[in-house]
């Protein structure tokens, strides 16, 4: 189905619209959403991108609306994934929770803005050289490596455009609201709000590089690839919000995602087999291969994703995990003065805190053993109480 140049024009509005709309209606105002806020506008976005989904699948016939349901959730996953490297970035800044959300709508745009870039090359690179689908195939099939092995102890903030940055500019430690440049001693400096973006700007390249050759290898229709890409990013930081203290659980995410990514690499070297015309392969002859279909791809990425977040959900390790993670992080929030100015969110902090501790205490000892670093998350939290209990006598 060809796609008119007035439904591209309309599809390109109503995304910066629902850009700017998140913009002006929430972030403008520093705040911290509540989980009900977060689980609201998560659903609307998740329902606009389904409604879309079914307009696809009436005007464009099933193998369309196929394709785009796979790409969207194919795309979703790996933007949850995306999610605990920016949870890493805003940590290692120590983002105060009130500009947080200012932080992860810029990542999501900038992050829309290089998968476009990225859509566009790749196809205009696909409809000329079609040996591309075997260099895509190999990228994914070498991400699908990398999240096996990926280590989660990785500074993911400390990368070298930051580095480069505070040598060439001069930079302040503190923030200044949400400013990205402030005054010190009457001097212009760059504040951490502006490195955080330019971190999370950053790993947004890396992530197109292997998001678009995943969504590429499901369908080449330009106009599919970029609504599910724009759609999956819609709501994402409001999803951000929503699983805050649930990322840590999907502790099997990353194989779900190596799985979901080797299958499409092998599809992609199929589809590339299929349509070669290197002269070093099969004399520049189509080679007679299996071809994949769409219904088969969205069933197999569908049954990984169940399988892989029922197992970390009901995994006993993965409990122990999250409650041991959550404390950590609430403990480090607490303690942190610069964290958030709002009383109601530090006690909300705090009771989470005595929550997740409470809980860790029923766990069996061998699963709260595999925790790094136990004696300075005890010291942690032994400080969050101690800070708690004289803030009740003042």
């Amino acid at each position: 189905m060809e796609v008119s140049p007035l439904i591209w024009a309309i599809t390109v509005a109503v995304v910066l619209a629902l850009l700017a709309f998140d913009y002006f209606f929430h972030i403008r105002k520093a705040h911290v959403p509540s989980l009900k806020e977060a689980a609201i506008w998560s659903s609307l976005y998740v329902g606009i991108a389904l409604v879309f989904g079914i307009v696809v699948l009436i005007f464009g016939g099933i193998d369309m609306g196929a394709e785009y349901f796979a790409g969207y959730i194919t795309e979703k996953a790996l933007s949850v994934d995306n999610l605990f490297v920016f949870l890493i970035i805003i940590a290692s800044f120590r983002v105060p929770r009130e500009d947080q959300q200012k932080v992860l709508l810029f990542g999501i745009v900038f992050s829309l803005i290089a998968r476009t870039a990225f859509i566009f090359v790749g196809a205009a690179l696909i409809n000329q050289f079609a040996w591309v689908f075997y260099l895509f195939g190999l990228i994914l099939l070498l991400t699908a490596g990398n999240l096996l092995k990926k280590d989660d102890d990785s500074d993911e903030a400390n990368n070298f455009i930051i580095r480069i940055a505070k040598k060439l500019f001069h930079t302040t430690d503190t923030y200044d609201g949400d400013k990205l440049f402030t005054k010190v001693d009457g001097k212009k400096v760059l504040t951490p709000m502006l490195l955080v973006m330019v971190a999370i700007g950053g790993t947004d390249i890396l992530f197109a590089l292997d998001s678009i050759p995943a969504i590429f290898g499901l369908t080449q229709n330009v106009y599919i690839v970029f609504t599910a890409t724009a759609f999956s990013l819609m709501g994402l930081r409001q999803l951000y919000f929503l699983l805050d203290g649930l990322l840590d659980r999907l502790i099997y995410l990353s194989y779900g995602l190596a799985a979901i990514l080797a299958f499409i690499g092998v599809k992609l070297i199929l589809h590339a087999l299929h349509e070669n015309n290197l002269p070093f392969v099969n004399n520049g002859e189509h080679v007679k291969v299996i071809e994949i279909s769409t219904g088969f791809s969205l069933t197999v990425i569908i049954g990984v994703l169940v399988v892989t977040v029922l197992a970390s959900l009901f995994s006993k390790a993965g409990k122990a995990q999250t409650a041991i993670g959550n404390l950590r992080r609430h403990a480090k929030s607490y303690n942190d003065l610069t964290y958030t100015a709002d009383a109601g969110e530090r006690e909300r902090i705090y009771r989470a805190l005595v929550a997740e501790e409470e809980l860790v205490k029923t766990m069996e000892k061998k699963y709260r053993d595999k925790a790094k670093d136990v004696d300075k998350i005890r010291e942690e939290v032994k400080e969050a109480h101690r800070q708690h209990d004289e803030y009740l006598k003042s």
